[in-house]
């Protein structure tokens, strides 16, 4: 399947004027309360939707169209980084509109865009592009540069004058033989553009090539699943990266013979890939709430329009197509785009301290990739296929991701989706650093999001159990060891033990998502289990040995539960259990074993949520070989049953028998590594630490 065989749509039209170093185009930006719903909707709906983010961003173009420089604070790599950013993201939505039209009726935003290709390989232009050799955020803007262009071959390459095209060729050869990219989602970023390279007979490398895909290939684990890097990174660059670009790539001009066979393998797991990804989307269209550049908002939706390009055959293109749309509608509905119709750095609305810190005003439109269906022609089958309704809104759902170390649990009586992590922490195993808040949070949902002021980065606190020194310093459990995570009996049981430690983290101006770098003091081995069943998660917690010279009468146990965050959360705490209750939504935490002090932790400024945020907390004094248990419940149904549960740990190979809050009883063997030691209750700790740990203390 070429590009080319798009038909014909229109856009509306927009006329420039000069103002001062900006190009400012006539006409009020449409209000987002006007733009249409798409969950259900209609192509025209979509192509709204594209048009108004291009109308809105073309008005901020410097005078040659070279740079498209977004209002707000300059980005962490420059202003001149910041303008590349800005066209190069949202030349690639109008290189889905054209395409998609078949370049009828968008012969301005071709000129608008043609232009902008001329001046930004133009050395002499003082809106030229920032090259490769300046900074290395040019090889990622490539890759969009490079798609657009293929996107629009006839209507806007073709046309360029010959020393247009050369110098173009010249501005992307730089990425044949380049050995300094990430080993991570970037592979794509080189594969794309020495891809296009080819195809209008610039430099490329087979071996470049080659290397990228087997590097790709490494990432791949199970049911469908990969991770960004050798790293157990498991978030949404597995889908609106790690998935659309293998879908996009072998669509490209002269790309079929570099493909080979690996396609039918490609879509095989994005299909699997998918099958989960459904599923991991609330009932009111938001996306999982973890992971890094959460800017990008809707190029959440990216995957599900990839997988109507492959034709992935276990879901169908109109459950697709309307998981792409709620997914868009939940930001449209909520402030995304602005009034100005501007896609600012936060959630919904503007909230900078989301972005990392390479971030720029441009940065969010890399969301544009969840519009990436208006490139199918209005007669493709997508368009008419019947609608079909998030899973979420048709049953509760329960499953492992063994991949990501998750248990889901979605409920249809509040459309919550509830991941309980045990398996992701954007870490190397071994590799001791401070918890990112973002990925190494034992909870993530659709309704709740990580705090992340400055505190959320040295002490872990919400979806957190750690052990608190006499001083106030929380332990982190990054690197974690995985122990599994499966469905026994209707229950999820997932879990993990880590060698917590405190850590001193080192000064740095860049935070990419990851958790921070330090110096590391182990204080113990802590096995965390969780027990989960529709909206309550039964959290078990074993301190199992102390390092050498750590004194546990010094030490406490802290767990905490979900946060929720607006303007003004209600909480009440009682003997052993508090509870948050905000807009219909219900945290709470209850001690089960032993007697417990509870807490309500209010933090403002750390969400993007909303300005207050409030985090309920169970306290013990530590003891080693104790099983210390809590329910931990996050529910938007008011009505539901949060009546008390029990717990009773049965045997010598261990098995867990709750009474859940709905009366239900249920028996699930604990048997992990480990697990057989709560059989005994005993309190002496061990005196000694691995070799390797004691090695790390004393580095």
């Amino acid at each position: 399947m070429l590009w080319c065989c798009f038909l014909i749509d229109t856009l509306a039209n927009v006329h420039p004027s000069r103002s001062g170093d900006t190009t400012v185009f006539e006409g009020e930006p449409v209000a987002t309360s006007a733009l249409p719903r798409l969950a259900g909707g209609q192509r025209s709906d979509w192509l709204a939707v594209a048009d108004a983010l291009l109308a809105a961003g073309q008005r901020y173009a410097t005078p040659g169209h070279g740079r498209i420089v977004f209002p707000g604070a300059e980005g962490g790599y420059g202003a001149a980084v910041d303008g590349l950013e800005g066209f190069a993201r949202l030349f690639l939505l109008a290189g889905f509109r054209i395409a998609g039209a078949r370049g009828e009726g968008v012969d301005e935003l071709i000129a608008f865009f043609a232009e902008g290709v001329r001046t930004g390989v133009d050395p002499d232009a003082a809106d030229r592009w920032v090259r490769m050799d300046e900074h290395a955020q040019a090889k990622v803007e490539a890759a969009s540069l490079a798609l657009a262009l293929d996107l629009t071959r006839e209507w806007i390459w073709e046309t360029l004058d010959p020393r247009t095209r050369e110098r173009v060729i010249a501005y992307l050869a730089p990425v044949v033989g380049d050995e300094t990219y990430p080993r991570t989602n970037w592979v794509w970023f080189r594969i794309v553009v020495e891809t296009f390279l080819r195809s209008v007979g610039g430099p490329w490398s087979a071996a470049d090539i080659a290397a990228d895909l087997a590097r790709h290939d490494s990432f791949v684990r199970a049911d469908g699943w990969l991770s960004d890097g050798e790293e157990r990174a498991f978030d949404h660059y597995v889908g609106w990266a790690l998935h659309v670009y293998p879908v996009l790539w072998p669509r490209m001009t002269g790309a079929a013979d570099l493909v080979g066979q690996r396609t039918a393998g490609d879509v095989a797991r994005l299909d699997r890939f998918l099958q989960d990804a459904v599923r991991l989307i609330g009932a009111d269209g938001s996306p999982l709430l973890q992971g890094r550049s959460l800017i990008y908002r809707f190029a959440a939706a990216a995957p599900f329009w990839a997988g109507i390009i492959a034709g992935v055959p276990s879901t169908g293109a109109g459950r697709l197509r309307h998981a792409a749309g709620a997914v868009v509608d939940h930001f449209v509905t909520r402030g995304a785009p602005d009034a100005d119709g501007i896609l600012t750095l936060g959630w919904h609305g503007e909230w900078p301290a989301l972005a990392q810190s390479y971030s720029g005003p441009g940065s969010p439109y890399w969301a544009v990739k969840g519009l990436m269906g208006i490139v199918l022609p209005a007669d493709h089958p997508v368009w008419s296929a019947a609608d079909e309704p998030l899973p979420i809104v048709e049953a509760d759902d329960l499953r492992a991701i063994a991949a990501a170390g998750w248990l889901v649990s979605g409920t249809r009586s509040d459309g919550i989706v509830r991941v309980v992590n045990h398996g992701t922490d954007k870490a190397r195993p071994g590799a001791h650093t401070a918890d990112s808040p973002l990925y190494a949070r034992i909870g993530y949902s659709t309704a709740t999001a990580p705090l992340l002021d400055d505190l959320a980065w040295t002490d872990p606190l919400e979806q957190a159990v750690t052990l608190v020194d006499a001083t106030g310093r929380a332990t982190h459990r990054t690197a974690l060891t995985p122990l599994g995570a499966e469905i026994v009996d209707g229950v999820g049981i997932a879990s993990s033990t880590s060698d917590v430690h405190t850590v001193d983290v080192a000064p740095t101006t860049h935070r990419h998502g990851a958790g921070l770098d330090g110096t590391v003091h182990h204080l113990a081995r802590v096995t965390v289990r969780s027990l989960v069943r529709g909206p309550w998660e039964v959290r078990l917690t074993s301190i199992d040995d102390l390092a050498a010279g750590v004194d546990l009468e010094r030490l406490r146990l802290r767990v905490g539960g979900w946060p929720l965050a607006g303007a003004d959360p209600q909480h009440r705490t009682d003997t052993g259990s508090a509870e948050v209750r905000l807009d219909g939504r219900v945290s709470g935490i209850r001690s089960l074993h032993p007697e417990a002090i509870s807490s309500v932790v209010i933090r403002r400024n750390a969400s993007p949520l909303g300005e207050t945020a409030a985090v309920p907390v169970l306290t013990w004094d530590a003891e080693v070989g104790v099983p210390f248990a809590a329910l931990v419940t996050l529910t938007g149904d008011e009505t539901s049953d949060l009546g008390p549960a029990a717990l009773e740990i049965e045997g010598d190979e261990p098995v867990a028998v709750v009474t859940w809050p709905d009366g239900r009883s249920t028996r699930t063997p604990l048997t992990d590594s480990g697990a057989s030691r709560w059989a005994h209750r005993h309190s002496r700790a061990r005196t000694g630490v691995p070799h390797a740990i004691a090695k790390e203390q004393h580095a």
